[in-house]
């Protein structure tokens, strides 16, 4: 508990810096009026997404379901693929109900790289299920910032390539952090899993 609520103090104060420092650049979604948020929520940041169709929306239209949210990037060989699996892998502990219930983020950190049709290959080349899925893009110079808020590290190496922190966050209806797995793969952290289902009966 005590490491839960440490966290959610730098979160909160994380955030509250960067949305003033943000505040009116979201311009290309605008967002309609909504009851305000807590000051720990993550949508606190103002960022829009262009999402594997093209759309582009404010990410806190995602506020009112859980959330499953990690960063990656398309041309990713190694890593990213085993986040793709770890969120499908969670799927599978979840009844159809509570698979309704909550919606699994994929943000890229290579946005220049990372079109829509990138994004499109791989939700179609790993079967995603669209209804909870979303793989999107935020403007480059939103990258460091949304990573910083997820507390998602990542460096850009000479080639191209990225080194990053391979995580899936799990946010509540109003974008708090709740847990973070970095267990990869088709295995699912059983603790995480157990912080999923108990999101979902709030």
């Amino acid at each position: 508990m005590k490491r839960r609520h440490s966290i959610a103090v730098i979160v909160a104060a994380i955030v509250a810096m960067i949305a003033m420092f943000y505040a009116g650049r979201v311009s290309a979604a605008k967002p309609t009026a909504m009851p305000s948020l807590p000051g720990d929520s993550v949508y606190q940041l103002p960022l829009v997404l262009t999402d594997h169709n093209g759309r582009a929306s404010d990410w806190r239209g995602r506020r009112g379901k859980p959330q499953l949210v990690s960063m990656f990037y398309t041309s990713c060989k190694y890593i990213c693929p085993l986040i793709v699996d770890s969120g499908k892998a969670i799927e599978k502990q979840l009844t159809p109900a509570e698979q309704q219930r909550i919606g699994i983020l994929l943000i890229s950190m290579d946005p220049v790289r990372d079109t829509p049709t990138a994004l499109k290959y791989i939700v179609d080349k790993r079967r995603l299920d669209v209804a909870r899925w979303t793989l999107a893009s935020p403007p480059k110079q939103d990258v460091r910032t949304v990573a910083g808020v997820l507390g998602i590290r990542y460096r850009e190496l000479a080639d191209g390539e990225f080194n990053h922190t391979s995580a899936l966050v799990l946010l509540d209806a109003e974008g708090r952090i709740l847990a973070r797995t970095e267990r990869m793969g088709a295995r699912p952290d059983p603790e995480f899993v157990t912080a999923v289902k108990r999101a979902l009966t709030k």
